[in-house]
């Protein structure tokens, strides 16, 4: 990336500024604040900060309209546009008023007659789909991408009927009228994971909202669009609607038009199942600074902890040198690739540097969990819930802590609260399934895991816990096809294949077993040991040194194949992990690294390999692995055994 000079700068931070009064004049508070946040960080000439702390300065006229001064309102590059919204500038100022104060049937109805935007969602809706995973369609089966491509094109598109407006009042409309139907929809949802708690609960709205923007959509002349803001409306929609090919085509329009609705790109993450997905689509997105973050934060969100990665970070971080959302983006891809003491590290600079951010915290408090690390969670807790109390990640943070410390009800109480707040708030429903495991609630614990994948599907703690809680039931198959899908979201954690390798064995398939025990000795060499379930000890390996269970548990595998060659060579070097890996010292002399030293696991296989020695007549061999097993202290009366029947059937032979 080329370095950014002055101007290049300061012409972002216009940008910037722009997206911010523009995003909130739509009332998308969240993608102004992540806007704002962006143009603070830029990067700043020390010469010029003189030049503004000076007090003693003159003070001179400054044109309102110059690039580097503070933008008040919008401008509209559309005459005819600009003319709408100075002609409904009264209605568009009490429209927004009421949408502040969160009366959003009121803000809809200055704009929209009753009649618009009304009518249940039900599955004949010509727009929105609905997906039925249990009872396929009869007939003859039609290509969904093919529907995609024609979607909005055929005759059955509605007419327009609204009355004429300008985009932004439009927008602010539609979006009320989608607020409303997200509000009511919380108010008629259960408690959560109640008895009548289905999570079926939907927004009414959305199908008057869809056949109302495909209306307007389908009366524009070629080459007009909704300015980025209209096409992201008719994408959540869609995307709400499970029609997500064509709910990407709308996205991807949005970002065209605006770039710095960061909502959008948002929205457009949340389409993308995997890494392909993501490749697929990056020639289709704008050339800008916002698609080199977005791809930044899908990589991460796809727990791609990679070189390139990192320094695609590191330019980034040249030109938004304190931007907290890319040193949150670090501290999460090192959380990913297991360097938990570096990612704490990163949350505790930013916490420093900003004691009230609320936002990621969860995060936060999720690696304290696996670092054990209870005095500064209690900490973390104190200080989310003195901010504020009522935030879903300060829910999740005081429900960490209870957790650690083992009041499991307490932590599932918190993690309840969180969803109440939004029930689309993914850690809360991951966390409170790891807390039914806890409690051996089975059922709990996998409708919160299914929660958690309807929220977001890329969630391979979500994945990897469905499949533990359905081994605890003993239905294997289940639990191989959960492990295998989470699995495939983090390839290169052994934790995954080894748990994917111990489903195929209990199913009786050992040759699958070997193979998915061997991946994980692959993945084994990229991360560093540690819990991919979200709990657990943080703990450094030895480095070199391979996992002794997973090589004794191949070995079990070619045992049962009957390949008894291949599972003694895996039994050995079961053994080897005890002094560590072989290395060349200074003077070319083969020495042993620092092994893990003795352990069960260890002993197992020498107790085998004692056994198979004295099977194949390998008496010393096998005399020498006993005695070493009464010297461990591990397996001792099974090794005095052995060496009882060995003596016997040594003296029959020197009998003879």
């Amino acid at each position: 990336m080329a370095s950014f000079s002055k101007e290049n700068v300061e012409q972002l931070r216009s940008t910037l500024q722009d997206a911010i009064v523009k995003c909130s004049e739509r009332c998308l508070y969240q993608s102004a604040k992540w806007a704002a946040e962006l143009s603070s960080s830029l990067s700043t000439r020390l010469d010029d900060q003189d030049s503004e702390t000076d007090s003693d300065a003159p003070m001179e006229d400054t044109d309102p309209r110059s690039p580097g001064f503070p933008i008040v309102v919008s401008l509209n590059s559309d005459p005819g546009e600009t003319r709408l919204e100075a002609l409904e500038i009264h209605k568009y100022l009490l429209a927004k008023s009421f949408f502040d104060c969160k009366e959003f049937e009121r803000c809809a109805a200055v704009f929209l007659p009753s009649g618009v935007s009304r009518g249940p969602l039900h599955a004949a809706s010509p727009n929105v789909s609905t997906r039925s995973p249990h009872k396929p369609a009869k007939g003859k089966s039609k290509d969904p991408k093919a529907e995609a491509r024609n979607y909005g094109t055929e005759s059955i598109s509605p007419p327009n009927t609204l009355p004429r407006l300008s985009q932004k009042a439009l927008f602010l409309a539609l979006y009320a009228k989608y607020m409303s139907g997200e509000k009511k929809k919380e108010e008629e949802s259960e408690m959560i994971l109640g008895p009548a708690d289905q999570g079926s609960a939907m927004n009414k709205e959305l199908v008057g909202i869809s056949r109302s923007l495909e209306g307007w959509f389908h009366a524009r002349k070629d080459g007009q669009n909704g300015g980025g803001w209209l096409e992201y409306l008719y994408g959540i929609v869609l995307a709400k609607g499970k029609n997500e090919e064509a709910a990407r085509g709308y996205l991807i329009k949005s970002v065209h038009y605006f770039p710095y609705n960061w909502g959008a790109w948002l929205e457009l993450n949340s389409l993308i199942g995997n890494v392909e997905e993501l490749h697929d689509i990056v020639p289709n997105m704008p050339q800008n600074i916002m698609t080199l973050i977005f791809h930044l934060y899908a990589n991460q969100e796809l727990y791609q902890s990679t070189e390139p990665i990192h320094r695609q970070l590191n330019e980034l971080e040249t030109i938004f040198p304190e931007s907290q959302f890319l040193m949150t983006q670090r501290a999460l891809l090192y959380y990913h690739s297991k360097d938990f003491d570096e990612a704490e590290s990163i949350f505790s600079t930013i916490l420093h540097a900003d004691p009230h951010r609320i936002d990621s915290l969860d995060h936060y408090s999720n690696i304290l969990y696996v670092m054990s690390a209870r005095p500064k969670l209690a900490f973390l807790a104190q200080l989310a819930t003195a901010t504020d109390k009522f935030r879903p990640e300060t829910c999740c943070v005081v429900g960490n802590y209870y957790s650690l410390t083992s009041e499991h009800e307490k932590a599932v109480n918190y993690f309840r609260r969180a969803l109440t707040l939004d029930r689309n708030f993914l850690s809360a429903w991951t966390l409170m399934g790891h807390e039914y495991v806890e409690m051996k609630n089975t059922h709990a614990a996998i409708e919160s895991y299914r929660r958690a994948v309807d929220v977001n599907r890329k969630d391979y703690r979500a994945w990897y816990g469905l499949g533990q809680t359905y081994e605890v039931l003993e239905m294997h198959l289940y639990a191989l096809f959960y492990y295998q899908r989470a699995s495939s979201l983090r390839p290169y954690d052994p934790k995954m294949w080894q748990a994917v390798g111990s489903c195929y064995d209990k199913i009786n398939r050992p040759e699958q077993s070997i193979k998915a025990y061997k991946r994980a000795l692959v993945a084994g060499t990229y991360y560093e040991s540690g819990s991919s379930f979200g709990s657990g000890a943080h703990s450094e390996p030895t480095a070199g040194v391979m996992d002794p269970e997973i090589l004794f548990q191949i070995a079990l595998m070619y045992e049962k194949v009957e390949d008894l060659e291949e599972a003694a060579e895996y039994m050995e070097m079961t053994l080897a992990q005890e002094e560590g890996p072989t290395g060349e010292d200074e003077e070319g002399d083969g020495t042993r690294g620092v092994g893990i030293g003795v352990t069960n696991t260890t002993s197992k296989a020498r107790i085998w390999l004692a056994r198979w020695e004295f099977g194949r007549g390998g008496l010393s061999r096998a005399m020498e692995l006993a005695n070493e097993l009464c010297q461990d202290g591990v397996e001792v009366e099974e090794a005095k055994a052995l060496i009882r029947d060995l003596r016997a059937r040594m003296e029959v032979e020197k009998g003879t």
